[in-house]
């Protein structure tokens, strides 16, 4: 007997995780997507893995471009959330109107998040219909001290401390 993959799905919504927005570049092209499938992997090398599904744009320019960033959202960035996780063409030299410089990689770092992880992809794992890409952390850096922004069951939260 199979596992139905809605029940799976509300199942693992119990597990609350931080949210991300996930960068990447290929040449001018740039593109980001909202996700909480983030982990961090090893530190030696210092290492993250994120989960990306194989028919999104994302995967296309990360594969193409090899480097990435894990912006970990604010409290205060459920909207910058929500314009990630709709789907969109990649953009010449903007990020869906949001502040952003690029990095060392040339992948692009939110401005007014929480704090960044920026990587280049060390490889590559087929995961079902997602691919895991290992990534080799080259900087990191915490952008302004604020509660994290949440997501469990479905919806936004905010730590109650």
């Amino acid at each position: 007997m199979g596992v139905d993959p809605l029940e799976f799905r509300s199942v693992v919504g119990h597990f609350a995780s931080g949210v991300t927005v996930i960068t990447t570049a290929a040449g001018d092209q740039l593109h980001g997507m909202t996700a909480n499938a983030v982990s961090s992997l090893s530190l030696d090398p210092v290492m993250v893995l994120i989960c990306v599904d194989k028919t999104t744009h994302t995967h296309r320019v990360l594969d193409a471009g090899g480097v990435f960033t894990v912006n970990v959202l604010g409290e205060h960035q459920e909207s910058v959330s929500r314009i990630f996780a709709k789907k969109g063409e990649p953009e010449v030299g903007t990020l869906r109107g949001q502040a952003f410089r690029l990095g060392e990689t040339g992948a692009p770092i939110l401005e007014d998040c929480l704090a960044f992880l920026e990587c280049r992809v060390a490889s590559v794992l087929d995961g079902g219909d997602h691919s895991i890409f290992l990534g080799r952390v080259v900087s990191e850096g915490v952008v302004e001290e604020m509660r994290p922004l949440l997501f469990y069951r479905g919806g936004y939260h905010t730590l109650g401390v």
